[in-house]
Parts: structure tokens; sequence; C-alpha cells
């Protein structure tokens, strides 16, 4: 058992140490999307492709969270100078036609903060609360999705390495040899899925963060454009 263990640890480490070489060695002659088909189907196709399905998906939810939060993103300066100088005027029906006719959650929130104006400050803090909460819900949609195909693709690949020990221990069962060529192919597959599970996830991974700081920023942005608003409102004689 020892001597196994002895073997198999060699071996990883050998392979380890020379996928580097190897792949620059690939990439020249081969070109990267040969290498990567390559190894593809090297660390068996009908298990990698899970590991590709959660790739795609998740970069597709990671796109449409992209796109979505660019639209949302809002000028939220110019939007109070706006509602400024339509309740300066006292056209408070234009300061909320202002509020419609902009994209994005901040308006959203600002419109049904202006639409509470009747009943005083209170009304209006209460009511971008409210409403606040529900823009949050509407700009995390999808992110939980994000987060179930980073944690998925890693554990399919590791689930590839323990599916790939296995069959290594198959073949030296089989023909009763622990020479390094027996169990070098079973434990290929083990890396290789291991490999494409956790650049799946590190891919993924840094577009959450980037969406989860885009979202940040766009509440952040919200919050100070709220309590902007209630200030507004109150210089311009809104409540009475």
């Amino acid at each position: 058992m020892r001597k196994l263990s002895a073997l198999i640890l060699v071996l990883m480490v050998s392979i380890f140490n020379g996928a580097t070489s190897l792949m620059a060695q690939a990439e020249a002659s081969e070109g990267g999307f040969q290498v990567l088909k390559k190894y593809f189907i090297q660390g068996d196709w009908r298990f990698m492709t899970f590991v590709l399905v959660c790739l795609i998906l998740g970069l597709a939810f990671c796109i449409e969270r992209i796109i979505t939060l660019n639209i949302a993103t809002t000028n939220t300066d110019k939007l109070l100078e706006r509602i400024d100088e339509n309740l300066k005027a006292g056209d408070l029906q234009g300061a909320m036609e202002v509020c419609k006719s902009t994209q994005g959650p901040t308006a959203s929130v600002l419109y049904e903060g202006l639409k509470s104006a009747g009943g005083g400050p209170e009304a209006v803090e209460k009511s971008i609360v409210a409403y606040g909460g529900v823009q949050m819900g509407l700009l995390e949609k999808g992110l939980v999705w994000i987060s179930l195909f980073i944690a998925i693709a890693p554990m399919l690949g590791f689930m590839g390495t323990v599916i790939g020990m296995i069959q290594a221990f198959d073949r030296i069962e089989a023909v009763g040899d622990l020479s390094p060529a027996v169990v070098a192919g079973g434990i290929k597959v083990a890396l290789l899925t291991t490999v494409f599970g956790l650049i799946a996830a590190i891919i993924l991974q840094i577009f959450y963060n980037y969406i989860v700081s885009k979202i940040d920023g766009i509440v952040n942005k919200m919050e100070d454009a709220s309590i902007a608003l209630v200030d507004v409102m109150a210089s311009n004689n809104v409540f009475k």
C-alpha cells in the first residue's frame, strides 16, 4: 500500500511539474483553442461537459447582470439638479415626470419619494426605504445562480478526480501491475477535470465580485440621492 501511494504521489507531482511546459509547447505548435480542445477530450469529454455547461450558464447570468447594471447606472447629480429645478418652479408633477422618464433604480426610488410628498418627510423616507428594498432585490436577481455555478464547477472537478483515481485502481486490479503506464491515464483524467473545474470557478468568481461591487456602487448612490431628495424637497417648501 505504501508503494502504491508513493507511486501515485510521484506521478501527480511529475504531471503537475510538466503541465506548464507541455501546455506552452502545445500552444506554440497548435494554438490556444486546439490545446483546450485536446485537454478537454483527454479529461473525458463526457464528464467535462458538465463543467463546461456550468461555465457557459454562469457566464450567461454574469453577462445579463452586467448589461442590466450598466443600464441601471444613473447620473444622480444631474437627476437631482433637474428635480430641484422643477421643485423650485413649484412643479412637483414635473419632477415626478423627470424620474419617470429616467432609467434605473435610483430614479424609481426618487419617484416613489416624490409621490409621497403629501404625507410629509416621514412618509417620503418610509416610501424610499420600502421601495429601495424592492430595487435591491431586483439588482441582486440571478446572483444566487452565479454562486451556485461557482460552487458546483470545482465540485464536479473534484468528483472527476475521484473517478479518475477509481479508474486507476481498477486498472491496477485488472492488470495486477503498479507500473506508471497503468495508472497514468486515470490520474491524468483526475488532474484535468480538477483544473478545468477550478478555472471555471475562478472565471465566474471574478465576474461575481465585479457584479457585487457594481451593485454596491449603485446602492450607495441610491442612498445618497434619497437623502439629498428629502433635503431638496424641504428647501423648496414641498412639505406643508
